[in-house]
């Protein structure tokens, strides 16, 4: 199960990463066998049925979109705790939308598996 103090330090981390744009720094947080579900996805890879497998694959999605959104910025708003999962709940300052990601750690405490929703 995962703590208060470790979703709350690794949320802050994974904002952090994130509004400097280091997508090493925020792929260091997911194994290698990632899967992201998000809506976003459908609209660069229609086909993709909404579900990203693989940290490569998900990094050149990623890198794509801080190309379209150059002053990406995240606020956190607030932090869940699950058993194995926690949900960051943050403000995209870029684009006004708010987004709740719920992610799911593995033994070695690495996101495998994450679900996106969007206001």
């Amino acid at each position: 199960m995962l703590t208060f103090d470790f979703a709350q330090k690794f949320a802050r981390e994974w904002i952090a990463s994130w509004n400097a744009h280091d997508l090493n720094a925020v792929l260091a947080y997911y194994s290698a066998d990632f899967v992201i579900e998000t809506p976003m996805t459908l609209l660069m890879k229609p086909n993709s049925q909404g579900k990203l497998a693989n940290k490569e694959a998900v990094k050149a999605y990623w890198t794509i979109g801080l190309q379209r959104i150059p002053d990406l910025e995240f606020k956190l708003l607030d932090v869940l705790i699950g058993m194995n999962t926690l949900t960051i709940y943050y403000l995209n300052k870029a684009t006004k939308n708010k987004a709740a990601e719920m992610l799911f750690f593995n033994e070695e405490l690495q996101v495998c598996k994450s679900f996106v929703h969007y206001s």
